[in-house]
C-alpha cells in the first residue's frame, strides 16, 4: 500500500465536516487517520463519542507512545500537541507522542505540529487534509507534506463552514487537490485502495 497515514486538521465547523468524511469511509478502510480538531483545553472525550456514531472505524483519543494501527481514527486530546515520531528512520515504525509545548498559531493541539511531524515520519506515504477553520494553522504543515512528496487536499472554501483556513492554504499554493467536502472521502478511498 502506498499511503500509510492520513492526517486531518480542522477548526471552526470541524465537527460537521469530520462527520461527513468519517461517514463515507468504508468499514475496511485500510489507512489510519489522525485528526487535530481545535477545541477548548477543558474538553472531555465527547468528540470521540460523537464521531464514533458516524463510522464503523474505531475512534479514540491518542495515548502517549501509542502505536499507529490500521482501521483506527485517532484524535488529538484537548490541550496536547499530537506528534508522530519514529525511533529509527531506517526501520520506520512511527508512533504517536503527546506534548504540552507552547501553543502554535494560538492552538494546542496544533495542526501544523501534527502535519510536520507526520511528514518527517512518512514523507511520500502521507496524505494531509485541511478542512474548515478560522485561522492559518495547518498551512505550513501542508507545505511540508507537499515538499516531502505526500498528497495534500484542501476543502473547497465554498463548502467550508469557515473558509479562512482553506483559503490560506490555497493562497499559499500548498494544495495538490481542492475538493468539495462531500468528495473528499471518495477521493481518499480511491487513492488508498490496493
Amino acid at each position: 500500500m502506498k499511503f500509510q497515514l492520513i492526517v486531518i486538521g480542522t477548526s471552526l465547523g470541524g465537527l460537521d465536516a469530520l462527520q461527513v468524511i468519517l461517514r463515507d469511509l468504508p468499514t475496511n478502510f485500510p489507512v489510519p487517520v489522525a485528526i487535530v480538531q481545535h477545541r477548548h483545553k477543558a474538553s472531555d472525550h465527547t468528540l470521540a463519542i460523537l464521531l464514533q456514531r458516524y463510522t464503523h472505524l474505531v475512534v479514540k483519543e491518542v495515548e502517549d507512545k501509542e502505536e499507529i494501527s490500521p482501521g483506527c481514527v485517532y484524535l488529538a486530546p484537548a490541550d496536547y500537541h499530537l506528534l508522530v515520531e519514529s525511533m529509527n528512520k531506517a526501520v520506520s515504525c512511527p508512533y504517536f507522542a503527546l506534548s504540552t509545548d507552547e501553543p502554535v498559531t494560538y492552538a494546542r493541539p496544533s495542526i501544523d505540529v501534527l502535519f510536520e511531524t507526520a511528514a518527517d515520519a512518512y514523507a511520500e506515504k502521507l496524505i494531509g487534509v485541511l478542512l474548515t477553520g478560522a485561522n492559518q494553522d495547518g498551512v505550513q504543515g501542508l507545505a511540508k507534506i507537499k515538499a516531502s512528496g505526500g498528497i495534500t487536499i484542501v476543502e473547497k472554501p465554498s463548502t467550508a463552514f469557515c473558509p479562512i483556513m482553506p483559503k490560506a492554504a490555497i493562497a499559499a499554493g500548498v494544495a495538490n487537490k481542492v475538493l468539495p467536502l462531500s468528495d473528499i472521502s471518495t477521493f481518499l478511498v480511491k487513492i488508498c485502495s490496493f
